[in-house]
């Protein structure tokens, strides 16, 4: 087997772990009593946090594979959008349990009451389907074209998770402004390439036409 083979045998697990870490670093913190004087709030917006790193790593992607030829990255693209998925669930199940306590009406009033949990929400619904339809099986029976347009979703999901994050705090904003910088970075050159590649494009079809 040669070298690059080995070596890809052990990204994934290894990246699986390391993206199990933050909740491994949660749990020690709570049972170690370090989760402040605000317990319930320490974890509600550490989880969220690593919804939205999780996110901007996997936004990530595809201008490395551009900028940079790093193709392999693909290959954990999926992996680590689930872990973002994953990680906002951990974000809502501390606030449906800790801070709701799982009563329904109380969790669709506040829903419905505090923009910024109705954003919050609307990004985990936007998820759901995105998770769904992660499989290799989901992607031949939407199709690649369908697929793809489901799965830029994901912009609005960054999006409404930095503006779910600045409503939420109400003096410091240095931290989401930091999220959206970097998002705005990642959508950016996405407009920047597909601006670029559109005129290439056009020609290309023109040059083709008999």
């Amino acid at each position: 087997m040669e070298k690059n083979q080995i070596l890809r045998r052990f990204v994934k697990p290894t990246l699986f772990v390391l993206a199990l870490m933050p909740l491994a670093f949660l749990v020690y913190r709570a049972l170690n009593n370090g989760l402040g004087a605000n317990p319930i709030e320490t974890i509600n917006r550490y989880t969220g946090d690593w919804v939205l790193r999780f996110l901007l790593v996997t936004l990530a992607v595809t201008p490395l594979r551009r900028l940079f030829g790093w193709n392999a990255l693909l290959r954990y693209r999926r992996m680590l959008g689930l872990f973002a998925f994953f990680y906002a669930c951990l974000h809502f199940l501390s606030y449906a349990w800790l801070d709701q306590y799982f009563v329904l009406a109380d969790i669709i009033k506040d829903v419905a009451k505090r923009p910024y949990i109705t954003v919050g929400f609307a990004c985990l619904l936007m998820l759901i389907p995105l998770a769904a339809t992660s499989t290799n099986a989901m992607i031949r029976r939407l199709g690649a074209r369908r697929w793809q347009a489901l799965h830029r979703l994901v912009y609005l999901v960054g999006v409404g998770g930095v503006v779910h994050f600045l409503w939420l705090v109400k003096s410091d904003l240095r931290e989401p402004l930091i999220y959206g910088a970097i998002l705005a970075t990642l959508l950016g050159f996405r407009l920047w390439h597909r601006a670029r590649r559109e005129p290439a494009v056009a020609v290309a079809a023109r040059q083709a036409l008999p």
